[in-house]
C-alpha cells in the first residue's frame, strides 16, 4: 500500500491513478489544472457548444440525467437558468432512495418547470440484482451504474434528444484519469468497463436469481446505428465550469432550498452526497473498504483536501474514523435479500484485494495504514 503525499488516496484506488516522483497522485495534479484553466473562455465554449444544440432535437434541447441530489440541481440550473434551454430530466430510481433524497427528487420538475421522466425497474427485479452482483461482483448497487448510464441514452433515442448534460467525470476527478484539457466525453467504453464494471445486461441472465431478458429492457444500450441516427452526445458539465461540490451545494440551498441528509452517516462526514440510495454511503461502500481497503470518506477528503478546505492531517483523521465501519444500514439490506450476515461476510471476503488485506498471526485481516 502507497498513499498520495498531498491527498489520503492509496495506490489500491477503484479508480485507476498514478505517483509522480514526489508521490502525489494523478488525481491532485489534475485538480492542479484548475487553477491554470480560463474558466472564462471554457463558459464562452460551452455557450458555443449549446447553441448549435438548442432546437436540434424535436422535443427539447437536451437531457440531463438527475437522481435528485446536489450535482443534478447543479447541472439543472446551468442548463434551464443560465442558458435557457428546454430540458428534459430523466432518472434511474434504483428503489433505495432516503426520504430526502426522495425529497429533493420530487420538487426538481416544480422548482426548474420541467419535464421529468422517471424509470423504475420492479422491485423483485432490483432485489435479484442486489443479491446476483454482490455475489459476482461485490457490487450490489450494479443495476444503479448500468441504469445511471444507460435509461438516460435509451431516453435520448426515443425522444430524439441528441444532447445529454452529464456533471462531473468522476474518474477524472477523483483519479486523474485524464486531464481537463482532453475534454473527455461520455462513450459506450466508460459505461461498459468502467461503470458496469465490465458487465452487461446479458450478464444477468442466468438460472439461479431468473431473472429474463423482457425484466432488464431497461439495461440495454441502444445501437451504434440508433445513436447515430439521432446523433446522440454526452458531453460533462464539469469540464465547463470550475466544478466545487461545496460551493455548489451552498447555492443549490440557497436558490432552491435542497436538503442534505438531516442525520450523519456512519461511513463518511458529508451529508450532501449520496441521498438517492440509502446503502450507497452504507454498506455499498463499505464492501469498497473490504475490496480496496478505503471508503467514501476517503473520497471525500481528498476532494476537500484538493480545494484548500481540508488538511491532509483532518483528511487522515476523517479516513481513521470512518472508513472501516460497518454501518447498520447492512440489517436493512441483509432483510431486503434474504441473506444472513455471516453469508455476506463470506462473500464479501472473496473480493479482497490481496495487495492490500493479508492475515495476521490471530487469522484477521489487516493492512497497512495511511497513519502507521
Amino acid at each position: 500500500m502507497r498513499y498520495c503525499t498531498k491527498c489520503v488516496y492509496p495506490s489500491s484506488s477503484a479508480a485507476p491513478l498514478t505517483f509522480d516522483e514526489r508521490g502525489v497522485c494523478s488525481g491532485c495534479r489534475v485538480a492542479e489544472q484548475r487553477a491554470q484553466i480560463e474558466w472564462k473562455e471554457r463558459r464562452r465554449m460551452l455557450g458555443d457548444l449549446l447553441g448549435q444544440y438548442r432546437g436540434k432535437g424535436k422535443h427539447y434541447d437536451c437531457i440531463v440525467p438527475v437522481s435528485g441530489g446536489k450535482d443534478s440541481y447543479y447541472q439543472t440550473h446551468v442548463a434551464t437558468r443560465e442558458f435557457g434551454l428546454k430540458v428534459l430530466l430523466v432518472t434511474y430510481h434504483g428503489n433505495n432512495f432516503l426520504p430526502i433524497g426522495q425529497r429533493n427528487l420530487n420538487r426538481m420538475r416544480e422548482v426548474f418547470d420541467v419535464d421529468h421522466h422517471i424509470l423504475g425497474p420492479s422491485v423483485s427485479t432490483l432485489v435479484k440484482l442486489n443479491r446476483l452482483c454482490f455475489k459476482k461482483m461485490g457490487d450490489m448497487n450494479w443495476h444503479n451504474h448500468c441504469g445511471i448510464f444507460t435509461y438516460p441514452v435509451q431516453a435520448a433515442v426515443r425522444y430524439q434528444v441528441p444532447l445529454i448534460i452529464w456533471g462531473e467525470h468522476g474518474y477524472t476527478d477523483l483519479a486523474g484519469m485524464y486531464s481537463l484539457n482532453d475534454m473527455i466525453e461520455m462513450t459506450a467504453k466508460f459505461r461498459l468497463e468502467h461503470a458496469q464494471r465490465g458487465f452487461d445486461w446479458n450478464d444477468m441472465i442466468e438460472e439461479t436469481e431468473g431473472l429474463r431478458e423482457q425484466d432488464l429492457l431497461w439495461a440495454k444500450y441502444p445501437s451504434d446505428d440508433e445513436l447515430d441516427e439521432v446523433g446522440v452526445r454526452g458531453i460533462y458539465l464539469g469540464n465547463y465550469v470550475d466544478w466545487e461540490a461545496n460551493k455548489q451545494t451552498k447555492l443549490m440551498m440557497d436558490l432552491y432550498d435542497w436538503q442534505p441528509s438531516p442525520e450523519p452517516f456512519e461511513r463518511t462526514y458529508r451529508r450532501m452526497s449520496n441521498l438517492d440510495d440509502m446503502h450507497e454511503n452504507g454498506m455499498h461502500d463499505y464492501l469498497k473498504y473490504v475490496k480496496f481497503g478505503y471508503g467514501r470518506a476517503t473520497d471525500h477528503a481528498c476532494k476537500d483536501i484538493r480545494a484548500g478546505i481540508m488538511s491532509r492531517d483532518e483528511g487522515v483523521a476523517m479516513v481513521r474514523k470512518y472508513d472501516h465501519v460497518k454501518s447498520r444500514d447492512l440489517d436493512r439490506w441483509l432483510k431486503y435479500v434474504g441473506m444472513t450476515e455471516e453469508e455476506f461476510d463470506r462473500v464479501a471476503d472473496t473480493f479482497r484485494d490481496p495487495r492490500v488485506w493479508r492475515r495476521d498471526e490471530r487469522g484477521e485481516w489487516v493492512k497497512d495504514n495511511i497513519w502507521d
